[in-house]
């Protein structure tokens, strides 16, 4: 299986018609369009899942191309760079290594 990211969608594209769209190359396992979990609205991009043969092709065919009014992007995805295992976000507002406190440090009164 190869994982396709597809990019610059329009928001009212499918998973229905980018399964379609895929499928004409071959067996698509499945299509997850990327939504706002407030809104619940497209982000504008998406993964297809489809077996190694036809996946070249259906980038190399797809890339590029028109769909829904959009020209779209079409590649191999990456793998997902997650920075939340890299440990908790640090802020310049919560005080430093010195635990002077934040916003001025370590005011002496």
């Amino acid at each position: 299986m190869k994982n396709i990211y597809v990019g610059n969608l329009s928001f009212k594209t499918t998973q229905d018609e980018l399964r379609e769209a895929f499928a004409q190359f071959g067996d698509v396992s499945s299509v997850n369009i990327i939504t706002d979990r407030m809104t619940g609205q497209s982000k504008g991009f998406g993964f297809v899942e489809m077996e190694d043969a036809g996946a070249q092709v259906a980038i190399d065919k797809l890339n590029q191309t028109d769909l829904g009014g959009r020209t779209i992007t079409v590649n191999e995805a990456r793998p997902r760079d997650d920075n939340r295992s890299a440990g908790p976000r640090r802020s310049n507002f919560g005080g430093d290594r010195n635990d002077r406190g934040g916003f001025g440090g370590g005011r002496r009164f």
